[in-house]
């Protein structure tokens, strides 16, 4: 096959350095990750690069300056008008010849790993997202089950173009953060198909305790997790011996699951009977909580990772880590918001992480 342009498109497995400048915060983990060894689904990032290449050849730096300049944070229908604009202009302005040759390569080369076609998620990974103080999740866009390159090619456009979503521009606007010099890398990856999904902590978030390992655990695919949507399975693991400490039934009444045909997904009920079980076995809390455990010794500080068991692959090679940032929730809490005690009920607990989960994560980050 042709050999891809590295400036414009970087495997996660090509043995490059994860350059944070070039890969965004998303792309830079993914690339660390696999060189890490861990289980990361396979796929590439689009750099900023190209990002940068194409805001260049359509002359659209000096349309964006001016429409941000002045804007007033409190004037939520002006900020909308000019959100619109920018990504109008944006997903309608043609990408340079070169981006463009070295996405297709890419995706070739990606689908040429299967044995059929397999669908990816295209998800933006901006350059200023989980820094150390500020947690950009949820500010750009992610688009799941997406089976044709036209598809992958007008959706890497739509999250270039979420860089500038209404609530993109305020948050950058109440936190003093510049716009001038940020850029978009987009992981294009290969889908999970996931009978399990969920959220970990290497600590109890709301009381700051490093020798726990929270889980939040539902069925299907994990965006109901990480939006709220259901309330899921809660378990504390003792992060040393690797037992669980304490636990909660959510009542997960609903799972996100591939439609047939694999072109997207569909939400349906889930039965009373699985309701009302754990949907993590013993062994699979185990084998979350020492992969939560796993990336948290490698980056060195507690950690917040998404991950998923696959339908598709084998017991034993279908936990699946999604991503990983530094947990940021107590961590940036002030000395008076951190709480002195630990004496809080595992429901509340619960109720608390699903909130404290919500605040950092979204449905589209």
């Amino acid at each position: 096959m042709t050999a891809i342009d590295t400036r414009y498109v970087q495997f996660f497995d090509a043995g490059l350095a994860p350059e944070h400048e070039l890969l965004g915060g998303k792309c830079a983990s993914l690339v660390t990750m696999t060189a890490a060894g861990m289980p990361v689904p396979p796929g590439f990032a689009v750099t900023t690069a190209s990002y940068d290449a194409f805001i260049a050849a359509s002359g659209l730096a000096e349309l964006i300056r001016e429409q941000l300049a002045g804007l007033d944070a409190d004037d939520v229908a002006h900020v909308d008008r000019v959100s619109q604009l920018i990504r109008d202009r944006i997903c309608d302005s043609p990408v340079p010849e070169p981006v463009r040759e070295a996405v297709i390569e890419a995706w070739a080369q990606l689908q040429s790993r299967f044995a059929a076609p397999v669908p990816v998620a295209v998800r933006s990974s901006a350059t200023a997202e989980d820094l150390p103080d500020a947690s950009f999740a949820g500010q750009q866009d992610t688009y799941l089950w997406l089976t044709e390159e036209a598809e992958v090619h007008r959706h890497i456009r739509m999250c270039w173009a979420s860089l500038y979503t209404s609530r993109a521009i305020m948050y950058r606007l109440k936190n003093g953060i510049e716009d001038e010099g940020l850029s978009m890398a987009v992981a294009v990856q290969k889908m999970v198909s996931a009978e399990t999904a969920g959220v970990a902590m290497t600590m109890n978030p709301s009381t700051g305790d490093r020798s726990k390992i929270v889980i939040d655990a539902s069925w299907g695919i994990g965006e109901a997790v990480v939006s709220g949507h259901v309330t899921p399975d809660n378990i504390m693991v003792d992060k040393v011996m690797m037992s669980i400490v304490s636990e909660h039934i959510g009542d997960k009444h609903i799972e996100m699951v591939p439609e047939p045909g694999g072109r997207g997904l569909i939400e349906r009920p889930v039965d009373v009977t699985r309701r009302e079980i754990r949907c993590l076995t013993d062994e699979q809390v185990r084998q979350v909580a020492e992969l939560a455990k796993r990336a948290e010794r490698h980056y060195g500080t507690p950690q917040d990772i998404e991950w998923a068991i696959d339908r598709d692959l084998p017991a034993g090679e279908n936990l699946l880590l999604l991503q990983a940032r530094p947990e940021t929730v107590h961590s940036n809490r002030t000395p008076e918001q951190k709480p002195v005690t630990a004496t809080i009920g595992v429901s509340s607990l619960t109720s608390m992480l699903t909130g404290q989960i919500a605040q950092v994560r979204t449905h589209r980050g």
